[in-house]
């Protein structure tokens, strides 16, 4: 029998650096409320959310996730030709070809990249960093730039108050490379088929979801996906230090870490809230997140972050994470 060769592995895998990238324009509740029956305390509300940034007409899925991704590899104080895999998460490219990937490693000067799209929506960013992971783990990549990159403004009706007032466009990337102990931990995943129906996209390729059933499921089932993520990696609640649950409504964060700390999280435990100026971006808002606290102060390097993505498919996703 044929033995074949092993690529070489490594003891563990880390995040090496972060980035993120946001429009400049920025569209407050007010400005909605005057294309549509809407207000400022109506939107705050429901989903918490003060103001987004809505993409201009230079901005694309690329544009973005290479701006941000440019800002990881310098975070981690690399270079474009020490990466030999791009992944882009994201579920709004105008084509499915050519891929975002293959044109991000180009504009960033990665040549010869190894590089491919990943669509499992919001939780995109999760399950790309779980399969960079173990890119790196099993020795198919040395170093690799997992990014989620959404121009939700393309695919959102902007007379319907219902996704309108939700979704916005952004960037967020990480750089993961080996380490000498395991600082990313096993990946909790799946999926749940049978609720597909719940986001879609309509015939005129506009997205929709239905809010209320989407709320109860996630406000259910996501708590505890973030707990077998914290048993895969050995931790218990009252380990975590920042909680960064995918950016979907202010209300489905805070009762995700409600549920966690009814199950011993701390109550100092750090809670990521970049919905409130950030908006709902997909497969951007848990980088982009993290990005955001770390530049606030609110997260320091070392500490132990609980990621957890979910959104259309159902998908869902989570594993927990050393800051860099």
């Amino acid at each position: 029998m044929t033995t074949l060769r092993r690529a070489a592995s490594v003891p563990g895998t880390r995040i090496l650096g972060l980035g993120s990238a946001q429009p400049e324009q920025v569209v407050t509740n007010d400005d909605l409320s005057k294309t549509m029956d809407t207000n400022d305390t109506w939107i705050r509300e429901r989903v918490g959310i003060v103001e987004r940034r809505f993409a201009g007409e230079k901005d694309t899925v690329v544009s973005m996730a290479v701006e941000a991704g440019a800002k990881a590899i310098a975070d981690a104080g690399l270079s474009p030709s020490d990466l030999d895999t791009v992944i882009v998460a994201n579920c709004t490219t105008k084509s499915p070809i050519p891929n975002a990937a293959a044109q991000v490693a180009e504009l960033l000067g990665i040549k010869a990249a190894g590089g491919f799209d990943l669509n499992a929506a919001c939780a995109g960013f999760c399950y790309g960093l779980g399969v960079a992971s173990d890119l790196v783990l099993s020795g198919s990549s040395k170093r690799t730039l997992v990014i989620g990159s959404e121009k939700l403004t393309d695919i959102v009706d902007p007379t319907d108050r219902s996704t309108a007032i939700i979704f916005a466009d952004a960037a967020g990337a990480a750089v993961v490379g080996p380490s000498d102990e395991p600082r990313i931990g096993p990946v909790a995943w799946g999926t749940a088929g049978d609720l597909v129906e719940m986001i879609g996209m309509t015939e005129r390729q506009h997205i929709y979801q239905e809010g209320q059933s989407v709320f109860r499921w996630a406000t259910t089932k996501i708590a505890p996906i973030a707990l077998k993520a914290l048993d895969l990696a050995g931790l218990t609640p009252a380990d975590v230090d920042v909680l960064v649950p995918h950016q979907a409504n202010l209300r489905i964060v805070e009762a995700i870490a409600k549920k966690l700390r009814k199950e011993g999280a701390r109550e100092d435990m750090v809670v990521a809230d970049d919905i409130v100026y950030s908006g709902n971006t997909s497969s951007a808002s848990i980088p982009m997140a993290m990005d955001h606290l770390r530049a606030a102060g609110k997260i320091h390097s070392g500490d132990v972050a609980l990621l957890v993505g979910f959104g259309a498919g159902l998908s869902y996703a989570g594993q927990v994470v050393v800051c860099p």
